[in-house]
């Protein structure tokens, strides 16, 4: 007789069906699984065995053969052990073989019969809804699986207490969804003084998702700011906060299971790889590109990553998607970032103070520059200098208006994009692209020519003229206007601009 216990695979957040076959047939004894597992799923059959002890039951003395269909698709991780256990029982005649069938299970065994939390329960639970199956996953994950909603979920602490529920002699109640707080004492603005512009570019790029590059001295400010873009930003919407949870959650980065709110705020350190950046590895797991999806991917101190993890980013911050191509794995993820980076003019970071900088300037800031390539460079939509604070300015006294009253203007803007885009696909001015855009960006007559003639002075490539567009119809949205104006444009040009040392 052979049993079956469904179980998912993961190709990126997209869940794949396993069909976790166990048979237990006359012969010698023995436990072999099948079915391309790796070197975690091979080692399920010591941690199934020793739970069995655990709860007082011994594998039969016959041959055990377990396969994972399709045999041709390599199973990864230790979510494996729960199917195969309850395929087990089941063949052992512990649980009814009709009702296993009718749950998508995963989850990790200890040797003491506990469940342990696994990766990827949230695309998971939505995977069984699609099927028209329940699942069953570790307690400490009830809450994410809850999100899918429609379905039954049994989440138990332990084998034996998921076995005295089919028995009867134990009810598992249902779990309820659960959301993570939100940060109690986000970072305000009212924290820096000075910086005026600087907080006006932060304000635009908050309203229209723009990516943003600031480049100062060192203790200007620049990480500063940078750390407050979250508090003006708006929550997740709950399409989105789905996205991102699924995201984490096969990352494994779902905190207690708990939906995401907030957006995500990444901030990598300058000596990340590629793959710690766009995703990869033996798995071929998120990067921090797509956990930043629907967030903010800070890179601080730009120049000082490696070239190609840099190079790597052009095509998902172009098309939202991060592809991660392998000999034994090619999968894609979400990776609708906003970029804010940060930037020293040059290695000793004073290339515009005579008085502090070195002896190499100004040939080492176009060195240390360089290191950007144009077309990443042309990928971002404002381009600040963020000068040194003058003394004057940090003996004032806090700024009236902090994170709340911008984060309110920010919420009307995105508000005004979200009904100007409702069905037609972006989310906000920065997704915005092809006719859609001049169609609501077109700027008027007197704009227009402003365009046309800054264009060609500063040599605007395709991509950079539809960018100042796409910061133009934000400044409108900020400034309560329907149509692009002069002002506009003439405001997104002073924040596109080369940086020192470019000749185009």
């Amino acid at each position: 007789m052979t049993t079956h216990a469904p179980t998912i695979a993961f190709a990126g957040i997209d869940c794949l069906d396993i069909d976790v076959q166990v048979q237990v047939a006359a012969g010698l004894p023995a436990f072999t699984i099948v079915g391309l597992p790796d070197k975690a799923v091979g080692e399920s059959r010591e941690r199934v065995r020793a739970a069995f002890n655990s709860i007082g039951l011994a594998l039969p003395p016959k041959r055990i053969t377990v396969n994972l269909a399709p045999a041709d698709l390599l199973k990864e991780g230790s979510h494996f052990d729960l199917p195969i256990a309850l395929g087990l029982l089941a063949g052992m005649g512990v649980l009814p073989a009709d009702e296993i069938e009718g749950y998508v299970s995963l989850g990790e065994l200890g040797l003491d019969g506990s469940i342990a939390a696994v990766a990827g329960v949230l695309p998971a639970a939505i995977a069984a809804r699609a099927a028209d199956r329940g699942l069953i996953c570790p307690a400490a994950q009830g809450g994410e699986a809850a999100w899918a909603g429609g379905i039954e979920v049994l989440a138990p602490a332990t084998l034996l207490a998921l076995i005295n529920h089919f028995k009867g002699s134990q009810v598992l109640g249902a779990p309820t969804p659960q959301i993570a707080e939100d940060d109690a004492s986000p970072l305000d603005l009212r924290d820096i003084k000075g910086q005026e512009s600087a907080k006006r570019a932060l304000e635009v790029a908050a309203a229209g998702a723009h990516n943003l590059l600031m480049m100062g001295p060192p203790g200007s400010g620049k990480s500063m700011l940078a750390a407050r873009l979250p508090g003006l930003l708006p929550p997740l919407g709950p399409a989105e906060a789905l996205e991102v949870s699924m995201i984490h959650s096969v990352a494994g980065q779902l905190a207690g299971g708990k939906l995401l709110r907030q957006r995500p705020f990444r901030d990598p350190h300058h000596s990340a790889s590629v793959p710690s950046l766009v995703g990869g590895g033996m798995r071929a797991r998120p990067g921090e590109v797509s956990l930043a999806h629907n967030g903010v991917l800070f890179l601080d101190e730009l120049p000082e990553f490696q070239r190609g993890a840099l190079e790597a980013l052009r095509q998902p911050l172009e098309s939202g998607r991060a592809v991660v191509a392998r000999a034994n794995a090619h999968v894609s993820y979400p990776a609708r970032v906003q970029l804010v980076a940060a930037m020293n003019p040059c290695r000793c970071g004073h290339l515009g103070d005579a008085a502090l900088a070195c002896a190499k300037a100004p040939k080492c800031g176009q060195e240390y520059q360089s290191r950007i390539s144009g077309p990443l460079f042309d990928r971002i939509d404002l381009h600040m200098e963020v000068p040194a604070v003058a003394a004057a300015d940090l003996s004032l006294p806090p700024p009236a208006e902090g994170s709340a009253e911008v984060a309110a203007r920010v919420a009307a803007a995105r508000a005004v994009q979200a009904e100007r885009y409702a069905g037609l696909g972006p989310r906000s001015n920065a997704e915005a692209d092809g006719e859609l855009l001049q169609k609501v960006a077109a700027p008027d007559a007197a704009g227009r020519q402003l365009l046309t003639e800054a264009a060609e002075r500063m040599r605007l490539s395709a991509r950079g003229w539809h960018r100042v567009l796409r910061v133009a119809r934000t400044l409108a949205d900020l400034d309560g206007r329907d149509a692009v104006r002069r002002i506009h444009v003439a405001e997104a040009l002073s924040y596109r601009r080369l940086m020192p040392g470019r000749n185009g």
